[in-house]
C-alpha cells in the first residue's frame, strides 16, 4: 500500500493486516463519513410528505432484512425462499406483546429498543430452527424446506385466534426524550432510527466478513467438502447463517410493525419472500454494497410503475386491464435482464466505477 493513504490509486497491500482494514485510504474514509453525514442532515433542510418518507422508510426496512438473506443466500450459498416469514416472526413479537401486554403498553411504547433486540432474537430462533435441515438438505431440496416454512407460518398466522386470524395488530405510537411522537413527525423519527440500524448492521457484516466465521461462510459457499477438509464444520456454519439471516429480518419486522403502527398477514407472504430475493439479486449477490441498492431498485421501480400504470389507465380501455398486468411484467422483466445480461447485480456495476476512480488517472 502506498505510504501517503490519501494519495493511494491503487490496492497493494504489503501484509495481511493491511488487507482487512475496512477503509483502505483516507479518502475512501471521508467520503463516507461526508455521505453519512448527509444522510443524517438532508431533512432537516428539505420537507418531504409523508407518502414519500415512508417510501425511504420501506428502503430502510427491506436494506435490514436484505442484508439477513444476502449472508445465507450470497455468502453461504443457500437458498431461502421463506424470508419474509422471519420478517413476520419479528413483527409478530411486537405484536404479540402488544395484544397481551396492550397496544399502549410501557413495554412497547417506551422499551421499543429492547422489542426491536428481542425480535432480532426470536428471529433467529426460528432461522436456527428451520437451518437445522440445511445440515443434511442442498440446493433445491434447502429451498422447498424453507418454502414449507413460509407455508407454516402462512397457515399458523391466518388460523390461530392469537394472531387475529392474520386481521391488523395495532400497536402504539412510541415515545422519545421530547414525549410521544406526534403524526407529522412519526416518519421523520423512524427514519433515523432505521438509518443507524442500517449503519449498524452494515457494520456488523463487514466486520464478520473479515473473520474466520465469515470466511467459513463463503469456503461452504464454494465447497463444502474442502471447508470441513479444511477443519471447518458445513453443518453448523449452514446453521448460523440461517440464524443470522433470521436475526436481521427480525430487526426488519419490528422495525415494520413499529413504522406501520401495526401488523397483518399481508405483509409477510410468499410475494413478499420472492421480492426480498429479486431484490438480493437485482443489488448483487454475495456482495454487501448488493444489500443496499437491491431494495433501492426494486422499491423505486415499483414506485415509478405505479405512477406508469395510471397514467396508462387514463390513456387505454379499461377492460384491456393494462395497469394491473403493468407492474409484475415489468418486475419479472428486470429480473430476467439481470439474471441474462449482469447476474452479479448493480454492485458490479459500482466497482467498475470505484475501480476507475481509484486508478485513475493512472489507466492500464
Amino acid at each position: 500500500m502506498s505510504t501517503n493513504r490519501w494519495l493511494a490509486t491503487g490496492n497493494y497491500f504489503t501484509s495481511y493486516q493491511d488487507e482487512q482494514r475496512i477503509f483502505f485510504t483516507h479518502l475512501d474514509r471521508t467520503i463516507f463519513t461526508l455521505f453519512l453525514s448527509l444522510l443524517f442532515v438532508w431533512p432537516v433542510f428539505f420537507a418531504v410528505s409523508n407518502k414519500y418518507m415512508l417510501v425511504i422508510d420501506n428502503i430502510l426496512i427491506a436494506i435490514v432484512a436484505i442484508i439477513g438473506l444476502n449472508i445465507v443466500t450470497g455468502f453461504a450459498g443457500l437458498i431461502s425462499i421463506g424470508h419474509a416469514a422471519f420478517v413476520g416472526i419479528g413483527a409478530y413479537t411486537v405484536a404479540s406483546f402488544s395484544r397481551t401486554l396492550g397496544d399502549s403498553h410501557v413495554i412497547i411504547t417506551h422499551a421499543w429498543p429492547l422489542m426491536i433486540v428481542l425480535s432480532g432474537l426470536m428471529g433467529a430462533i426460528f432461522g436456527a430452527i428451520v437451518g437445522l435441515p440445511a445440515m443434511r438438505l442442498k440446493h433445491l431440496y434447502l429451498a422447498i424446506a424453507t418454502l414449507s416454512f413460509q407455508m407454516i407460518f402462512s397457515w399458523t398466522i391466518n388460523f390461530m385466534e392469537f394472531f387475529n386470524q392474520g386481521q391488523t395488530i395495532p400497536v402504539s405510537r412510541v415515545f422519545w426524550f421530547t414525549g410521544k411522537l406526534n403524526r407529522d413527525e412519526h416518519y421523520r423519527f423512524w427514519y433515523y432510527v432505521l438509518l443507524v440500524v442500517v449503519v449498524l448492521s452494515g457494520f456488523m457484516v463487514r466486520n464478520l466478513l473479515r473473520t474466520r466465521y465469515g470466511r467459513c461462510l463463503s469456503a461452504v459457499r464454494d465447497n463444502d467438502r474442502a471447508a470441513d477438509a479444511m477443519g471447518m464444520h458445513p453443518g453448523l456454519t449452514k446453521v448460523y447463517a440461517f440464524g443470522l439471516a433470521g436475526f436481521f429480518a427480525g430487526l426488519a419486522g419490528a422495525l415494520h410493525a413499529y413504522v406501520y403502527r401495526g401488523v397483518g398477514f399481508e405483509s409477510f407472504t410468499l410475494h413478499h419472500s420472492i421480492t426480498y430475493l429479486a431484490m438480493a439479486i437485482v443489488g448483487g449477490l454475495g456482495t454487501l454494497n448488493g444489500s443496499f441498492w437491491g431494495p433501492a431498485a426494486i422499491i423505486t421501480l415499483e414506485l415509478q410503475v405505479e405512477i406508469l400504470a395510471e397514467q396508462v389507465g387514463q390513456i387505454f380501455p379499461s377492460d384491456w386491464n393494462l395497469a394491473t398486468a403493468l407492474k409484475p411484467f415489468s418486475f419479472g422483466l428486470v429480473i430476467v435482464l439481470f439474471l441474462m445480461f449482469e447476474p452479479r447485480g448493480i454492485a458490479n456495476w459500482w466497482r467498475i466505477v470505484r475501480s476507475y476512480t481509484k486508478l485513475w488517472p493512472f489507466r492500464y
